[in-house]
């Protein structure tokens, strides 16, 4: 397999790329290159050992290609909807259904919150936003299997390193946090950074927050990786054993900080004790499903005041999206083959259903169980065939943005099998993106 070095328009671009996803079947990650990279660090053998005995689809064996006006587009897509998002009335529309801590909260951060993850399909016109995540997970994981990858044919060869420009993502990663740090107490030293999740190691992305934890350290930082519960308020600080936390890296699922084990990083949140990145408002801002409706709704865009080139944007980038609660039942049970239904506060695909895979019983639960739905336009991801084991297999592929601040830090690549998202499937998981040139593309 070449690459075709005579790309003229935006259409071949993309048509070179899918013929690559469907022809170059070849394995482009370095297993060897990844274990040494691993073996350079503190604990690098046990994660070593970590990855590849209990997390086997972790990492795809294959890159996938991507057109670079793809790229753009969804970059495009991202900073429109950062303009909207800096709407006063999109804060209102916002305020009104975002939880208590959010709508209350006496301390306004004033940090952005650390890795927004903008997921998209790419269909049939282009690139089109899932969902956005405020806690977007493989960040890190990505840097490095973006260092472990090897030209296994001419097509790879050509397009390495695809995305991967200008300063190295760890880098940019670190520099992040700092960010977030400095906009909330300016000059004091950061000292102490708690990564937080729930039975930290238990986690399919535990070895990130190792791979963090180093990253910490590696700039002079004290860095823990704990439960929630392990924390205490106390004395206008947060506490982990005697050691008093700065910044929370927060990796939880409980957005809202509402569970009782997530008492006393909610306490801090709350009193500014401790600056706590990602934050329950990133999360209302962005990452709320019913956030979609909004902008997705083009007469909605218009009434805001929003720039015909930024509606455009939005309504031709993301799939209508609609509250099931406000469409009458049987008219949207009806429609629901051409329908994704997702909860609200939902994340990794977690109770999430193609229509055409629905039950009427699942529906019925739906309807009555008290959990805010959204029913988003049905957008078929595309495909990307390799080689597992011998056999040619052909799995669904999505592209996940990471983002700061309105910027794209990098873009990677999700493989799988099956009706939602997964790190199940053999030959599946992250995969690196190589970005396919187009014409004056530079």
């Amino acid at each position: 397999m070449s690459s075709d070095a005579t790309i003229h328009t935006s259409h071949e671009c993309s048509e070179l790329a899918e013929r690559l996803n469907t022809d170059c079947l070849c394995v482009s990650l370095d297993r060897a290159a990844l274990r040494r990279e691993l073996m350079g660090i503190p604990d690098g053998p046990a994660l070593a050992e970590m990855i590849e005995a209990d997390r086997p689809t972790l990492f795809s064996g294959s890159a996938v290609f991507v057109s670079v006006d793809h790229i753009k587009r969804m970059a495009e897509i991202i900073a429109a909807i950062e303009r909207v998002v800096a709407l006063p009335a999109y804060l209102d529309y916002v305020l009104a259904y975002a939880p208590d801590i959010v709508r209350h909260a006496r301390h306004m951060p004033r940090a952005a919150g650390v890795f927004l993850g903008y997921d998209f399909h790419l269909g049939s016109a282009g690139p089109k936003l899932i969902e956005i995540n405020s806690n977007a997970g493989g960040g890190l994981l990505n840097a490095l299997l973006a260092r472990a990858q090897m030209a296994c044919c001419d097509a790879v060869k050509a397009n390495l390193p695809g995305a991967l420009r200008g300063e190295q993502p760890e880098h940019l990663f670190f520099e992040m946090f700092l960010r977030e740090w400095r906009a909330e107490r300016g000059d004091q030293p950061l000292r102490t950074i708690a990564i937080v999740d729930r039975d930290p190691e238990n986690q399919f992305l535990y070895p990130e927050f190792v791979l963090f934890r180093q990253l910490f350290a590696r700039h002079g930082m004290s860095a823990i990786i704990c439960d929630p519960g392990e924390l205490a308020w106390r004395d206008g600080a947060l506490w982990h054993g005697d050691c008093c936390i700065d910044l929370v890296y927060n990796r939880l699922t409980d957005f809202s900080l509402e569970e009782p084990a997530n008492a006393a990083l909610r306490a801090a949140y709350l009193a500014g004790g401790a600056v706590v990145t990602p934050h329950p408002r990133a999360h209302a801002l962005y990452a709320d499903k019913r956030n979609l409706v909004a902008l997705s709704d083009p007469e909605l865009l218009k009434s805001w005041a929003v720039d015909q080139e930024t509606r455009t944007l939005l309504v031709e980038g993301i799939p209508r999206t609609e509250r099931v609660d406000a469409c009458p039942a049987d008219e949207i049970w009806a429609r629901r083959r051409q329908l994704f239904f997702k909860p609200a506060a939902g994340y990794g695909s977690k109770a999430a259903y193609r229509g055409d895979k629905l039950t009427r019983r699942v529906f019925e639960e739906i309807l009555a169980g008290g959990t805010d739905y959204v029913a988003q336009a049905l957008v078929t991801p595309t495909s990307r065939r390799l080689t597992v084991d011998g056999t040619e297999v052909e799995l669904k592929l999505d592209l996940r943005n990471y983002v700061y601040d309105g910027a794209v830090q990098l873009v990677t690549a999700r493989l799988w099998r099956g009706q939602t998202t997964n790190f199940r499937t053999p030959g599946g998981g992250f995969a690196p993106v190589l970005a396919v040139p187009c014409k004056d593309d530079s």
